[in-house]
């Protein structure tokens, strides 16, 4: 099957919509502490769903992996391991920054790393990419990208700047630049190594091919791989979490425990699903729901409060399997892009942010932010809307120049 850009972009809006709403299905559990209902869904997105979808529509996955350089394993696997990292210190980065500001710092050094450097560590930069007309129409989409993720960015700070004093001091209460830049640094690089996993698992792609697998899912077997490093860097915290707030027993046992722990705001990765309505409104109550963040009402001395188990772990369910989706899709995409796969990036990053954008203004959240805020908003909208074309259009004329 002969790549096709316009499929691609397709299949990257598709992934994007999908890491855009994934968190939907978490607003409905209830009385589940974060952890909980993070590391539930987690083990579909990382392990349950990768791996059921790769053993149905690949060829002898098991021996493609075991085949494979172990060297390309354990890059992949690595990268993975330093992607769950980038979603750790994202949080803090938003702490120093807050949140719009950070976003806007951390998406674009996570736009900008994860598209350039695959192909500068193949050495393919200035030959396929400065060095041709479609490359260097593709390197204008990534510019008009981080321009879309800038305007967005101005667009959060338009919106904080009407907010109540005391909303503001619970978004930037520790502001600091200096150590906010830093960390933004170390979380956009560490979000961005999801895609040096994918360039590292080339070998497992090409292997898989070989085994009779079609070309629109090569990149299933290297998820499998990527995921199982980011299940490890979340099981781990999720793990530490459990065990320092005594919530573990959630996962057996309905009645829940008054263990007087306070709430924490939860921030996703950069590449989870960067919306500014769930970083604002969705919170680890240890009591409450994943819906209700701030305010937890205690219930009646004489009631038991009991955790839904079954559509908890349903919702759970569907919120992890959407999460894979968006790397599902990713992959299928990347398959249509050529030799320009790196521009793969840049059309997911995109994505996300337009279609999280779209659930928050489903939510509204931008409501009362006013007449700067809304303009700048749909300038991003559009900025980034734009870029998807933009890099689209410089792969077909990648296609078309090969075709010649």
């Amino acid at each position: 099957m002969n790549p096709n850009p316009a499929l691609g972009v397709f299949f990257h809006w598709l992934g994007g919509l999908a890491s855009g709403s994934f968190y939907v299905p978490y607003k409905g559990v209830k009385h589940w502490a974060w952890e909980t209902y993070w590391l539930a869904g987690g083990f579909f997105s990382w392990i349950i769903a990768p791996w059921v979808l790769a053993c149905l529509l690949t060829k002898d996955l098991f021996s493609v992996l075991g085949q494979v350089p172990v060297s390309a394993l354990f890059w992949a696997f690595f990268f993975g391991v330093l992607w769950g990292v980038g979603g750790l210190t994202f949080g803090l980065t938003m702490r120093y920054l807050g949140l719009s500001l950070g976003m806007a710092v951390v998406l674009g050094l996570c736009a900008a790393f994860g598209t350039l450097m695959p192909p500068i560590f193949r050495g393919q930069f200035m030959t396929q990419v400065v060095g041709t007309i479609s490359g260097r129409v593709i390197l204008f989409g990534i510019v008009v990208c981080l321009a879309g993720i800038t305007a967005a960015g101005m667009a959060g700070i338009a919106k904080e700047r009407v907010m109540s004093p005391q909303q503001q001091r619970a978004a930037i209460q520790e502001f600091d630049l200096r150590k906010g830049i830093g960390v933004a640094l170390l979380s956009g690089v560490m979000s961005a190594c999801f895609a040096y996993g994918l360039a590292a698992g080339d070998p497992i792609k090409i292997l898989t091919v070989r085994h009779g697998t079609a070309r629109l899912w090569q990149g299933l077997p290297v998820l499998v791989v990527v995921l199982v490093g980011g299940f490890l860097t979340n099981f781990i915290w999720c793990l530490m979490l459990l065990r320092g707030n005594k919530t573990g027993y959630q996962f057996f046992h309905s009645h829940i425990r008054k263990n007087g722990v306070k709430n924490e705001p939860i921030l996703e990765t950069a590449v989870d699903a960067p919306s500014r309505e769930m970083v604002e409104h969705m919170g680890s109550s240890r009591l409450g729901s994943a819906e209700t963040a701030v305010v937890v009402r205690e219930p009646p001395a004489t009631s038991i409060l009991r955790a839904p188990m079954v559509r908890n772990y349903l919702l759970c369910a569907l919120a992890g399997t959407t999460w894979y989706f968006q790397f599902f899709f990713y992959t299928m995409g990347e398959s249509q892009m050529g030799r320009y796969a790196f521009s793969s990036w840049t059309l997911h990053m995109a994505s996300i942010i337009i279609f999280s954008s779209l659930w928050g203004i489903g939510f509204k959240e931008w409501k009362g932010a006013g007449i700067r805020a809304a303009s700048l908003l749909s300038v991003a909208l559009f900025l980034l809307v734009a870029s998807t074309v933009i890099v689209g259009y410089g792969n077909y004329l990648g296609l078309a120049s090969k075709g010649r």
